[in-house]
């Protein structure tokens, strides 16, 4: 504590005798002489006529559960107003306050509807009755809604989706809702069953990833929601060796057939979260394929799981040799 007091005290006292030089004390004047300054020019700005850009927050209040905007209600107005200083300081510093709007008062014949004598009285109420408005866009507010019931219709996804090499897709794409809410001013038709979504691409893919895309509009109707979250499975194909015996199919009655070897190593690539799933898996030779002249017969793999791709073999035939067997 006392090594922190030396220095401190040492500082102050340096301080008491600049201060008290001549030099010092022409500082401080000037100093002073600056506040001063300062506070005069605060008081002549905030006494003088001004101009101001302000994006306003625009809020609709007081809407019934009933009620459901067709239209787009902006979120802000950008406007210009004129005013003095003192009127638009505390629109300056700080945060901009919402305008809300009331549905009540502007809610009729199933549109919301402002015109712009309208919107520049809720501006001058907002700002105070001194300021001057002079411009403001959109410059009139008019937004279609409606209280009749809406319908619901299925959601059709659309993607084009390309993992990178060596990765897969690895289960069916996911979405957070299947069906949508449409809303209109009038009927909505009885053909329309179903809304699709914009297009998703996405290539070279690694990892699961969700996505939020936007669903298509149709024009003069609302979609709720009208954007939804898209789940892309994804994940890495692991190479992986087995071993199974080769069967032999057609085989006559009386005949017996062995081969050399007896089973056969095979290659492929599975999902990761199926490594250890080892579904069944069948190679064989056909009996009926057997050329005479040669000891070689072909061997061939049965189906195989969806999951698996690049199914090999260690070889593409082996040796054989028939025997006779006696009844």
């Amino acid at each position: 504590m006392n090594r922190l007091s030396e220095p401190i005290k040492k500082s102050i006292t340096t301080v008491k005798i600049v201060a008290r030089s001549t030099k010092g004390k022409n500082i401080l004047l000037y100093l002073m002489c600056v506040c001063v300054a300062f506070v005069f020019w605060v008081f002549l700005s905030l006494d003088t006529e001004t101009q101001r850009d302000f994006e306003i927050p625009v809020e609709l209040d007081h809407v019934p559960d009933s009620v459901v905007m067709i239209g787009d209600m902006p979120a802000s107005i950008n406007t210009v107003v004129q005013g003095k200083g003192s009127q638009l300081l505390r629109f300056m510093w700080g945060s901009t306050p919402v305008m809300k709007i009331n549905y009540e008062d502007y809610g009729k014949n199933n549109v919301l509807s402002l015109s712009r004598p309208k919107l520049e009285s809720r501006l001058r109420d907002y700002f105070g009755q001194g300021v001057r408005i002079v411009s403001l866009r959109p410059d009139s507010l008019h937004v279609k809604y409606t209280t009749e019931e809406g319908k619901r219709v299925k959601l059709k996804l659309n993607t084009d989706i390309k993992t990178k090499l060596q990765y897969i897709l690895s289960g069916p794409i996911k979405t957070d809702v299947d069906s949508v809410m449409i809303y209109s001013t009038s009927d909505i038709p009885g053909s329309i069953t179903s809304v699709d979504t914009e297009m998703l691409v996405k290539t070279e893919l690694t990892d699961t990833t969700v996505y939020e895309i936007a669903v298509k509009p149709i024009p003069g109707m609302r979609i709720i929601p009208d954007h939804i979250t898209v789940t892309v499975p994804v994940e890495p194909l692991i190479s992986k060796h087995r071993t199974i015996p080769i069967e032999v199919v057609n085989l006559p009655e009386g005949i017996g057939l062995i081969t050399f070897p007896s089973a056969i190593e095979i290659t492929y690539l599975v999902p990761m979260s199926s490594f250890n799933n080892d579904y069944p898996l069948k190679a064989f030779v056909d009996f009926n394929t057997i050329k005479r002249s040669s000891s070689f017969v072909k061997v061939n793999m049965a189906s195989v799981p969806d999951m698996y791709h690049s199914v090999s073999l260690s070889r593409d035939s082996v040796e054989y040799i028939i025997e006779t067997r006696q009844k």
